[in-house]
């Protein structure tokens, strides 16, 4: 495995870990919060945290956008892949469950395709990936496992939901298309801002006032987690992620986020975990195998070893053995 390679499943490991975290901080949250000024928060949080850091760690000349596909770069990250995106989720989490909420917000690994297809050239899904994405679906539902009755109900909330998982996947993708210079962590410096700006618009848009905020322990520590870690940190790992692997296979991290959530349960709260759960463990993962044993090319590894061993040694010419006959 190459160094790229390892890089680039550490930044999937960090994104699934701490996203796995946020549906349940964002449902914690939501106790003390009203939903969209609990998201503005959340990102006026990650973009201080995130601006500092991109200055402290980047060279001056790339601090600031240069072109066009900067800008859209960076507006493709504010406004659809965390800004509209994160306002639906944790609007749509009041009317459902965190269980349900996890199960549509899965789909976003398969909306990406259908807008790859349309925008981008070189991200295309074969059938074997079709296939390993359907495990990973099925893996998902198997460890979320909500209630029949709950997943039925509670349409207004689980088309919020949807309409949240379609912006994802379109930021996704608008960021692969866009193109620019600019390093991913300085690109996703600039987008909280302006995510935080269109939450903000949204909040105060339908009424929200930031005197029904309880300020408690327990919603410091909510929002601490979703702005730090589920926020500037996350992010930087998700948006690498989409640079080096591409839109498709980083928003494969969304079949992971409900296991590691499901995981955390387990070991920090003491719920329990099915047998589906552990099935569904299983399937998750048997999908991811799938779609990466897409890039082990079988028979160019073995032209490559065949190359490497020659099939046979070449006898000496005929006149040479006169030659030493003779002498």
């Amino acid at each position: 495995m190459s160094t790229a390679d390892r890089r680039a499943l550490l930044a999937f490991a960090v994104t699934g870990v701490l996203f796995g975290g946020t549906f349940v901080a964002a449902k914690a949250g939501l106790a003390y919060f009203p939903p969209l000024l609990f998201v503005a928060l959340r990102f006026d949080v990650a973009a201080v945290a995130l601006l500092g850091y991109a200055a402290l760690t980047t060279e001056r000349g790339e601090l600031f956008p240069r072109t066009w596909r900067d800008v859209a770069g960076i507006l493709a990250t504010g406004v659809f892949a965390i800004g509209i995106t994160n306002a639906l989720l944790f609007v749509g989490q009041e009317y459902t469950t965190s269980a349900v909420a996890a199960i549509v917000f899965s789909l976003n690994p398969i909306l990406t395709p259908v807008f790859a297809s349309l925008l981008l050239a070189d991200e295309r899904l074969s059938v074997r990936g079709v296939g390993g994405m359907a495990l990973g679906f099925v893996g998902v539902a198997l460890v979320v496992n909500p209630d029949p009755a709950t997943l039925m109900a509670g349409s207004v909330g689980k088309a919020i939901l949807f309409g949240g998982a379609v912006s994802g996947a379109l930021g996704s993708v608008l960021i692969r298309w866009s193109g620019g210079g600019l390093p991913s962590t300085v690109r996703t410096a600039w987008g909280l801002p302006v995510a935080a700006l269109c939450c903000h618009l949204f909040s105060l848009g339908v009424g929200e006032s930031p005197a029904a905020i309880a300020w408690t322990p327990e919603a410091v520590a909510a929002l601490a987690y979703v702005g730090l870690l589920a926020g500037a940190v996350a992010y930087i790992a998700y948006f690498g992620l989409i640079d080096t692997a591409g839109a498709i296979r980083a928003n494969l991290v969304f079949y992971l986020v409900p296991v590691v959530a499901a995981i955390g349960g387990w070991a920090l709260l003491g719920e329990s975990i099915s047998t589906a759960a552990v099935v569904g463990f299983i399937t998750v993962f048997a999908g991811f195998a799938v779609i990466g044993s897409e890039s082990v090319d079988l028979p160019t590894l073995r032209r490559r070893a065949s190359e490497r061993v020659p099939d046979h040694v070449d006898a000496p010419a005929a006149d040479e053995t006169r030659g030493v006959e003779a002498d």
